[in-house]
């Protein structure tokens, strides 16, 4: 069930109106329920897939926290470890069978045809499960926190609650249970602020999604399917409409999935900060999908010895992140090259800051002005963008073939000549795309600066809001982007 779907604007309201019936105690198997449904509308036979799963880590959980208790000394560290490593092999044995199965064939067979042995050849056929990566990620957490002295849940449906929370579980935010399971022990009430912000935001995640995400993929596949036929900017171009396109559809799936749980009283974590304001690789990712950062730095960069430590096992730390950053995004040598560009990237930059600080310093030149800053996102934004071209390609050889390309002609006339309605869009649709980005771009702009839209809207007559309210309806189903006979357009991190 998507998000954009008939079906999901039939089952949300019918689950936020029982929710609200059902008595307290009760609540948090409606919804466990309600989750479960929600997933099985997909593929019913994955739900036990994820059902196996969380059972491995509640399970694992418990004799973890009791390997704590216990004054075994060395037995009972083994113990732990022991446990520890039974739920990690199970837990990402399924991940990779699922998703990493055939990539892994793929490279086997590439080094057994240089040895001239006969090629591995699989029988069957392996359907990637929704949400499997954020909520293996998810279960790896809980049981490494437990691990170092968090208690475990004892109650087996709460813990299914937080694995399977319908508005986070196919693409975040990546939860905690430190900070999700104390929100089941709270009474909730109908607050009528919380449905009206949870639904504004979710008004503006299918705008998002469906007016910005679903037609800039109209342009990003067509140039991408025909990339032979197109030079220069006109690469550049899709690329930038590309980087665009991902962060309307993921940000859009975020502001829908926040506003979903806001609406029951539930607070999920902020999942992006406005990326395109960022001035540094660095910084980029301290704004850019902040759970999947967070989750990264706690349980990969840190263990690995993080930035306390020599310089050179800190850059080793930082490539050993963004190579496995890469690898979770997708079974694909692409997403590992897109990771190795942001974490170069940040290795480079803290070589060269030094360098950097001297010149600043001999020119006398105000890093603080908003020029300075301005020359920052720039240069940030162009390595973010073109490391998406290896994001999008299907593959290295395409990447490189659509930078050689890019950089073959210099063609700034397409930008008066019409040529930009020669990829994918009519001039109608480009039209509305570009306006639909100065919104985007503005809204993000006055958040930047510390305006809370929401809480100034509040402040306007009803009168007014109500017509903004339904002017944003309206534009959202005359300008929306619809599948085929008008299904939903699936989410991008969905693959992930």
């Amino acid at each position: 069930m998507l998000f954009n779907s008939i079906s999901f604007l039939i089952f949300f309201p019918v689950v936020i109106l029982l929710y609200f019936i059902i008595p307290h105690r009760f609540r948090y198997i409606w919804l466990l329920a309600a989750s479960y449904y929600f997933y099985m509308a997909w593929n019913p036979v994955y739900a036990l897939l994820m059902l196996t799963s969380t059972f491995i880590t509640y399970t694992s959980g418990i004799l973890i926290d009791k390997a704590n208790k216990t004054s075994g000394g060395g037995n009972a560290a083994k113990l732990k470890n022991i446990y520890v490593s039974i739920s990690f092999i199970l837990n990402l044995s399924i991940l990779f069978f699922f998703k990493y199965f055939y990539f892994a064939v793929d490279n086997i067979n590439i080094l057994l045809s240089a040895l001239h042995i006969q090629l591995i050849q699989p029988k069957f056929d392996i359907i990637l499960p929704l949400g499997i990566s954020f909520y293996t990620m998810q279960m790896i957490a809980y049981i490494v926190d437990i691990y170092r002295g968090a208690k475990a849940e004892t109650n087996f449906i709460k813990y299914a609650l937080f694995i399977s929370f319908f508005p986070k579980l196919l693409a975040g935010p990546i939860e905690r249970t430190a900070t999700f399971l104390p929100q089941l022990q709270e009474r909730k009430y109908f607050n009528y602020d919380n449905l009206k912000n949870g639904l504004l935001l979710m008004l503006y995640g299918y705008f998002l999604k469906m007016v910005i995400g679903d037609r800039a993929a109209i342009l990003v596949n067509f140039v991408f399917e025909n990339y032979e036929a197109y030079m220069g900017l006109e690469i550049f171009v899709a690329i930038t409409i590309y980087s665009i396109q991902i962060y309307a559809d993921f940000f859009g799936y975020t502001c829908i999935a926040i506003g979903a749980a806001q609406t029951m009283g539930f607070t999920l974590l902020q999942n992006f900060n406005h990326p395109f304001f960022a001035v540094s690789v660095g910084d980029y990712w301290r704004r850019w999908h902040i759970s999947l950062s967070m989750w990264l730095r706690d349980y990969i960069y840190f263990p690995l010895g993080g930035s306390r430590c020599s310089k050179i096992k800190k850059y080793r730390n930082i490539l050993i992140t963004f190579f496995i950053s890469g690898l979770w995004h997708g079974a694909n040598w692409t997403f590992i090259i897109w990771g190795m560009i942001h974490g170069l990237s940040i290795i480079l930059d803290d070589i060269f800051k030094p360098v950097f600080q001297k010149i600043y310093s001999i020119f006398n030149i105000n890093t603080q002005c908003f020029s300075f800053r301005l020359f920052q996102i720039i240069i940030a934004f162009l390595i973010i963008n073109y490391s998406r071209l290896f994001f999008r390609a299907p593959d290295i050889e395409t990447a490189v073939i659509m930078t050689k390309q890019m950089f073959s002609v210099w063609n700034p006339w397409i930008f008066f000549d019409n040529s930009l309605y020669d990829m994918g869009l009519s001039r109608k649709d480009f039209y509305v795309l570009c306006f639909s980005i100065i919104i985007l771009w503005a809204v993000s702009f006055m958040q930047e600066k510390g305006i809370k839209i929401r809480e100034e809207l509040a402040k306007q007559n009803l009168v007014f809001r109500w017509i903004l309210y339904w002017i944003a309806i309206f534009g959202i189903l005359t300008f929306g982007v619809y599948g085929t006979a008008y299904n939903a357009n699936q989410f991008i991190y969905f693959q992930f």
